[in-house]
C-alpha cells in the first residue's frame, strides 16, 4: 500500500516547493542577529523523495550547533536586560510592553504562508492543520492581550483593611526559559514565551528538536520588536547549550514542554531549585473508556480523531482505548473502518490524515513496540497496520492488549492505538490510579449515574475529563494540566499571566500623610505600579 507514497520531486505541486536549500546561521543574542560558523546540523524533512529507483533522505536545510559560550552570552543578555528587574523591560508600563507584542504580531502574520511551508516540510503537520496551528497562535496572542488588560483592570483599586491601604500587582519573576515540542513548535511555545514577555520577564528561547527552520523568518521581527537581550534564540544540543544554562542558577522560570524524563534531568541541574518556578507539560496516557450503552458511531468518531490526529503526536492524544468486552468486537470492527478512511499522503495533499512521522527512529520503535504486543498474545486488527515506508508508518490498531506489554503504560506518542477489554469498570479505575500519567481521560456512554461515578472516581488523578468527546487542549481558556508526571503548575490564556509573575502587595498605614503621598503618585504617574489607571 504504501510503496508510492512519496513524491518524485516533478509531483510536487509547485506552491509548495522549497524553493532553495535553508541554511540558518543567524541566532539571537542581545538584540543582535549573529552569525555562525561553526558545524551545522542536517534537517531531514520527514518527506522523503521517490528517484524512481530508491526513497531518498531529504535535506532541506541546516542550523546552528551552537556550544555553552553561546548559550551562556544570551543568558547573560537576558540577565542584564533584566537587570535584577531594573532593566527598561520589566518596569516598562504594561501598555508599552503590549504594544511591543502587538507591533511583533503585525509583522509575524506577514509570514504566515512560509511558517506554513515550513512546518509542513519540516514536521509533516497537513496543510489545514499548519494553517490552525499559525491561526490559532496569532489568536492565542490576541487573547493573551485581552487577559492582561482584564488582569490589570482587576488589580487598579486599593482595599482598607484593618487600617492598611494597599493595592496588589503582578510583577515579572526574572529570566525565563522557554522550549517547546515539535509535535506544535509554534502554538505551545507561544503559550509560554507570550505570557513571559508580557509579564516583563526577559526570555531565552530555545527551539524544538524538529520544527526549528520557520523560526528563520521570525528573527528579524523578534530583533526589530522588542528592546535588546528582551529576547534571545538560541540553538543546538540541550545537553551542550540548556543544561549549562540551568547550572548557572541564574534561570528564574522554566517553561518546558515534552517529556518528564527531560524536564526532571534539567530541573536537577538547578543549584538552587526552591527559586526555579516551572512551568511544564509533559507526557500522557490518556485513555478512553467506552462504557455498554455508549453512542457507537460517536464514540468511534471520537477515537479515531482523538487517536490518529497528527498521526497520534499529541500529549493530548487518546493513547490507550477500554471497551466494555460484550462491545469490543463491534467498536474494533467500525473502528478499524474509521481508520481505513483515513486518507495517506503527502502534508499538502487535499484531505490528507496521516503523513510521514518527523523523528529518526521513530518507525523502527513503533514497531519494536507492535512486536513487544504480539509477544503477549495482541494482533494487528486492521489491513495493513504497522507497515512502514521509510518514515512512513500506517497506523495500526492491535488487541488484546493486557499490562505485560509496553504499550499498555508507555506512550507511544505515534499511530499505533491500543484497545483493551474490561468486564468491570473498576479494572479501567484501577488502570488510571496505578498510571504514572494523570493528564485527561476521555468517559462514552450515556448512563448519568455511572458516568458521574467515573467523574468521581477520576477527579483526583487526571487534570480534564471529557464526557463524549476526545482528550482535547482547548479553548485556550480552559485550564490545560495535569497530574503525576503529566504536567506542573496550569496553562490558560488566564493562568500562563500568573504562572509568569508573582503578587506584589504595596501597602500603607491608613493616615493623612500616607493618604496625601499615595494620592500624589498616582494623580501624577509616578509610578508604573502604584497606579489607577486604566488600560483600554
Amino acid at each position: 500500500m504504501l510503496q508510492h507514497i512519496f513524491p518524485q520531486v516533478a509531483q510536487i505541486p509547485s506552491e509548495w516547493q522549497l524553493q532553495e536549500f535553508i541554511e540558518q546561521r543567524e541566532y539571537l543574542v542581545n538584540g543582535e542577529l549573529r552569525i555562525w560558523e561553526g558545524p551545522m546540523n542536517e534537517v531531514v524533512s520527514p518527506v522523503s523523495i521517490d528517484n524512481g529507483n530508491s526513497i531518498e533522505k531529504n535535506i532541506i536545510g541546516t542550523t546552528p550547533l551552537l556550544t555553552q559560550k553561546e548559550s551562556l552570552e544570551a543568558m547573560d543578555a537576558a540577565v542584564l536586560a533584566y537587570n535584577n528587574g531594573t532593566g527598561e523591560w520589566p518596569t516598562m508600563s504594561i501598555t508599552n510592553r503590549i504594544a511591543h507584542v502587538e507591533q511583533f504580531l503585525v509583522e509575524m502574520k506577514k509570514q504566515r504562508g512560509l511558517v506554513v511551508k515550513l512546518l509542513m516540510w519540516e514536521i509533516g503537520k497537513n496543510l489545514p492543520d499548519s494553517e490552525k496551528e499559525f491561526d490559532r497562535t496569532c489568536i492565542y496572542i490576541e487573547d493573551t492581550i485581552r487577559e492582561l488588560k482584564k488582569l490589570d483592570h482587576n488589580y487598579s483599586n486599593f482595599a482598607v483593611e484593618e487600617g492598611v491601604i494597599a493595592q496588589t500587582r503582578r510583577v515579572p519573576l526574572g529570566v525565563a526559559l522557554c522550549m517547546g515540542p515539535y509535535n506544535y513548535p509554534l502554538n505551545e511555545t507561544f503559550t509560554t514565551l507570550i505570557p513571559a514577555l508580557l509579564m516583563g520577564n526577559t526570555v531565552v528561547f530555545k527551539p524544538a528538536k524538529y520544527g526549528v527552520l520557520f523560526i528563520k523568518p521570525l528573527l528579524p521581527i523578534f530583533k526589530a520588536c522588542f528592546p535588546k537581550g528582551v529576547i534571545n534564540v538560541i540553538y543546538g544540543k540541550g545537553r551542550e547549550t540548556v543544561g549549562a544554562l540551568m547550572e548557572t542558577g541564574k534561570i528564574d522560570v522554566f517553561a518546558f514542554i515534552g517529556t518528564n524524563k527531560g524536564a526532571n534531568d534539567l530541573k536537577k541541574l538547578h543549584p538552587k531549585p526552591n527559586r526555579l518556578r516551572s512551568v511544564l507539560g509533559l507526557d500522557a496516557k490518556n485513555p478512553a473508556i467506552i462504557l455498554p450503552d455508549a453512542d457507537m458511531d460517536n464514540a468511534v468518531t471520537e477515537c479515531v480523531a482523538g487517536a490518529l490526529s497528527f498521526n497520534g503526536q499529541r500529549c493530548t492524544a487518546l493513547k490507550i482505548i477500554f471497551v466494555q468486552e460484550d462491545m469490543v468486537a463491534s467498536f474494533i470492527q467500525k473502528f478499524t473502518e474509521g481508520v481505513s478512511k483515513l486518507k495517506c499522503g503527502m502534508p499538502w495533499e487535499k484531505d490528507v490524515k496521516i503523513t510521514p512521522l518527523p523523528e529518526p527512529g521513530k518507525t523502527a520503535y513503533l514497531t519494536e513496540l507492535l512486536n513487544d504486543a504480539k509477544q503477549f498474545g495482541a494482533s494487528v486488527v486492521n489491513e495493513n497496520g504497522g507497515e512502514v515506508n521509510d518514515t512512513f508508518f500506517y497506523p495500526a490498531v492491535i488487541y488484546p492488549v493486557n499490562a505485560q506489554m509496553r504499550i499498555y503504560s508507555e506512550e507511544q506518542f505515534g499511530p499505533i492505538v491500543p484497545i483493551v477489554s474490561y468486564k468491570n469498570i473498576e479494572e479501567v479505575i484501577e488502570y488510571v490510579i496505578q498510571s504514572n500519567f494523570g493528564q485527561q481521560a476521555s468517559i462514552f456512554g450515556k448512563n448519568s449515574a455511572m458516568i458521574g461515578h467515573l467523574i468521581d472516581e477520576l477527579a483526583n488523578q487526571v487534570g480534564r475529563i471529557n464526557i463524549n468527546a476526545q482528550c482535547q487542549r482547548g479553548p485556550d481558556s480552559f485550564p490545560f494540566n495535569g497530574r503525576k508526571d503529566s504536567a506542573e503548575g496550569t496553562l490558560s490564556v488566564h493562568d500562563a499571566l500568573r504562572a509568569f509573575s508573582i503578587r506584589l502587595l504595596i501597602s500603607t498605614k491608613d493616615n493623612a500623610t500616607n493618604k496625601e503621598i499615595v494620592q500624589t503618585i498616582v494623580r501624577e504617574h509616578q509610578s508604573n505600579y502604584l497606579r489607577l489607571d486604566y488600560i483600554f
